[in-house]
């Protein structure tokens, strides 16, 4: 009897880390839009990732990267948009909303390098405004990452790779009370392939207890994050050319940052039979010192440069609750829904200072900032026939802003509502085969001292405009959903977004600023084929076009960093005996880097390869080779004025009328050829 528990305990920690068969998930008569999908966890364990980050990638069309050290932001792209560090896409983790309102670098700041992928249960995405219970941030689209409520056995995990690399990994879920305590502790160190070492150091944990499931249970979850780094920031096309910098060389080996990031959340559901209730409470604290320097000398000279630091320190909490009644009316199954959601941040201080080498110089404008809001929705979902359904909500928001500015003048109080409706119509299933039509308005938040600015805070004399406190979008998409053939899922979506105002992203400042209203519209087609029980293919391929709506025929119309095309295809391979793999290209399309479009970037195609042996169901070994091929191309380009030390003064000046600077291409390279090693065991 004992042995035969032996036997049973040692199968039950044996975990594929592919397992092909459970990569879909069959959303027939579910989704409400051909562009929404579920990652799951077994997916996402397949894919070989640079950076936490990259779990994204998984949404398709999207696309991560970064502009400067690995502890700060990621970037994001999608539908035609450069989403800067997470404006206009909502991210979630546990239920705690990961975007930050009136950050200190840019509006919608999604840092999410306190993520654990191995804990990752599943990514639910939608996009597009379409969702009544989605609000700020959300207008391209939404992702919800959850963690596991438990895992098998004990999972101890180590990864080392070149240029200092290291992660180490524990996580566990032991029964406790009736329910399981999960934990997870990463210790990670990188110093990257640049000649400044990035040095970055993360400790970070989460814990969490639960009893029951994420339909009819709670959850109590606690997560911890420390970061520091010195960053290798974007750096001058012409310094690398004429030799005065390597291409992975820094012109300010002092910037770079430091964070941290603590949550308390508590998650609570109920099945009633014919209902089905769920809350969620949240609190954070969070802290950035991020020092940057894009323009190097152009302003100030050097010594002492153009270094400055952006800081703030923040302390948010929410509140959100939703109630599904199932019902009949007049024959006809019917889901009745509302929900309310509250949010409110205090920043103390938020502020931004002129810096060298780290040091504070002076302060350009430091604010407490107090941002509230509430959101009421409601929804009605019908199915009129066996083949026909009906998604109609309506939803309501209200923010208010106080700033107490440094600057008398840039003090104030701003607020502003809006509503939102959506409608969606599904017709199907026919032969496993879906269509569906969906319409919506949403918005996004401005950041609120731009709600009350009235004066240029770098001179505290030249007037400024406010910016409307909530932009609005529209957007129209049609969508199919079918399984062509057995094991394999297809999705199309042709889609459309307007918006009344852009956040345009400026390189010279760093910052984000309202800019012109918008259109974007494009093609989305998204596969996964399951062939067998050890070979799956997938393949996300994008095209959007994005234009200012505004004719101008001086400055031009194109949006800067609006992408056109992108790519991610995937092999994953499993069950050949002890070996299983996966290989990955993603192809991430020229865009352009000024209105009139006579500047574009270069586009970047990197390939991923992950070989891996399974010595026995308890032990694997993996190595990943990330830019298998080894390829010298960029992350991330922009085009805007600046002046390296030791330069000449250009006498003719920048197009927009700064004297001395060059207008240049300005890039931060993708990361050559690297090795990584992880060995995993579970007990």
């Amino acid at each position: 009897m004992l042995a035969c528990a032996g036997v049973a305990a040692e199968e039950a920690v044996q975990l594929s880390p592919v397992e092909v068969r459970a990569q879909t998930e069959n959303l027939e008569g579910i989704a409400t839009a051909g562009s929404a999908g579920v990652v799951s966890s077994q997916r996402l364990a397949a894919v070989p990732m640079l950076r936490p980050g990259e779990a994204l990638e998984m949404v398709p069309g999207l696309i991560v990267t970064q502009h400067a050290g690995d502890g700060k932001a990621n970037q994001y792209f999608l539908r035609g948009f450069n989403l800067d560090h997470g404006t206009d896409f909502a991210t979630y983790v546990g239920g705690v909303p990961v975007n930050m309102p009136t950050h200190a670098h840019g509006q919608g700041y999604t840092d999410l390098n306190f993520l654990i992928p191995e804990l990752v249960d599943r990514i639910s995405f939608r996009k597009g405004p379409y969702y009544a219970s989605e609000g700020d941030f959300s207008s391209a689209g939404a992702a919800h990452i959850d963690y596991r409520r438990r895992i098998d056995g004990t999972l101890a995990q180590l990864t080392l790779g070149q240029n200092g690399y290291a992660r180490s990994l524990l996580a566990s879920s032991p029964e406790l009370a009736g329910g399981h305590l999960l934990y997870g502790l990463e210790l990670f160190h990188n110093d990257g392939p640049w000649q400044v070492d990035e040095h970055y150091r993360k400790l970070n944990g989460v814990l969490s207890y639960s009893q029951g499931t994420r339909n009819n249970g709670f959850a109590i979850t606690g997560m911890a994050y420390r970061g520091r780094w010195t960053s290798t920031d974007q750096i001058a096309q012409r310094a690398i050319d004429s030799g005065a910098v390597d291409r992975y060389g820094s012109l300010d080996s002092s910037t770079g940052g430091e964070t941290q990031r603590y949550s308390l959340s508590g998650e609570w559901a109920k099945h009633w039979g014919k209902a089905q209730s769920r809350a969620n409470v949240w609190w954070l604290q969070s802290n950035l010192d991020l020092w940057s320097n894009f323009q190097y000398c152009l302003n100030n000279g050097c010594p002492p440069g153009d270094q400055f630091k952006q800081s703030e320190h923040r302390q948010a909490g929410g509140f959100s609750a939703s109630h599904a009644v199932f019902d009949n009316w007049a024959g006809f199954d019917v889901t009745n829904s509302f929900g309310l959601q509250t949010r409110v941040d205090r920043l103390s201080p938020v502020g931004l200072y002129a810096t060298s080498n780290r040091e504070t110089l002076s302060t350009i404008r430091e604010d407490k900032v107090t941002q509230r809001s509430i959101g009421l929705w409601a929804q009605n979902e019908t199915r009129w026939t066996d083949w026909f359904r009906s998604i109609q909500g309506l939803r309501a928001d209200a923010y208010d802003f106080t700033v107490d500015a440094s600057l008398r003048a840039n003090s104030g109080r701003a607020s502003d509502q809006m509503l939102t409706p959506k409608l969606s119509l599904v017709l199907g299933p026919w032969r496993k085969t879906e269509l569906y039509f969906n319409y919506g308005h949403g918005f996004h938040s401005n950041d609120a001292r731009g709600t009350t600015i009235r004066v240029d805070p770098a001179d505290g004399v030249t007037p400024v405009s406010k910016v409307q406190p909530l932009v609005r979008t529209r957007g129209y998409e049609i969508g199919l959903r079918s399984e062509i053939l057995p094991g394999w899922q297809s999705t199309v979506a042709l889609w459309q977004l307007t918006a009344a105002s852009e956040l345009l992203f400026v390189g010279d400042a760093g910052t984000t600023e309202a800019s012109r209203p918008s259109r974007r519209y494009g093609v989305e087609w998204t596969n996964l084929y399951v062939l067998s029980d050890w070979l799956a293919l997938d393949a996300d391929l994008a095209w959007s076009h994005a234009r200012f709506r505004d004719h101008d025929p001086v400055v031009g119309d194109y949006i800067p960093g609006a992408v056109t095309g992108t790519a991610n295809l995937g092999l994953t391979l499993d069950n050949l005996g002890p070996w299983y793999g996966a290989l990955r290209l993603r192809y991430f399309g020229p865009r352009p880097l000024i209105e009139d479009n006579s500047v574009r970037s270069s586009a970047s195609t990197l390939t991923n390869l992950r070989i891996g042996y399974k010595i026995d169901k308890r032990t694997q070994l993996a190595l990943d080779v990330y830019n298998l091929f080894d390829r010298k191309v960029n992350d991330i380009e922009y085009w805007y004025c600046s002046r390296t030390a030791g330069e000449a003064a250009n006498p003719a000046g920048c197009a927009d009328g700064t004297a001395g600077g060059y207008d240049d291409r300005h890039i931060h390279p993708s990361e050559p050829r690297s090795f990584r090693l992880t060995v995993s065991h579970r007990f």
